[in-house]
């Protein structure tokens, strides 16, 4: 099975920033550790603070992949170019956030592409992508 995680704006600064809401472990780091449970799966990692290239992404895997999870993190609540993107591969889509986006600033609470997802996990920190990892075997 191949899943693709996509990371958007700042989630390259994990481990530098903010430690009381994302934690002090760097996604590389992290991902290690996933790759590492999750050894039976071709798992890749893709981040970028640029909006189109998250769209070039899930477009270049969205036909060829069994999974995406996504954290478009900022772009969440801003762009209708991702949610459009999301809405049309075939590939299914766990939206993740690291934090309880409901528990935060009011507009954080909208996302673009929670329509589109097959399913949303939030607020479990970086265990969020474990689960989602969980939900996609699921099958």
């Amino acid at each position: 099975m191949k899943i693709q995680i996509i990371n958007g704006p700042n989630l390259n600064l994990l481990g530098l920033r903010e430690k009381d809401i994302y934690g002090d472990i760097s996604f590389d780091d992290y991902f290690k550790e996933l790759k590492s449970k999750f050894q039976n799966l071709d798992l890749y990692h893709y981040q970028s603070n640029v909006e189109g290239e998250l769209i070039n992404k899930i477009q270049e895997v969205g036909f060829s992949f069994d999974g995406i999870i996504l954290n478009a993190a900022a772009y969440t609540h801003t762009s209708v170019g991702i949610s459009d993107a999301v809405r049309g591969i075939k590939t299914p889509v766990i939206e993740v956030h690291i934090s309880n986006t409901k528990s935060r600033e009011e507009f954080r609470k909208k996302s673009f592409i929670s329509p589109h997802a097959e399913g949303i996990i939030q607020g479990f920190g970086l265990y969020s992508y474990d689960l989602a990892i969980l939900s996609l075997l699921k099958d």
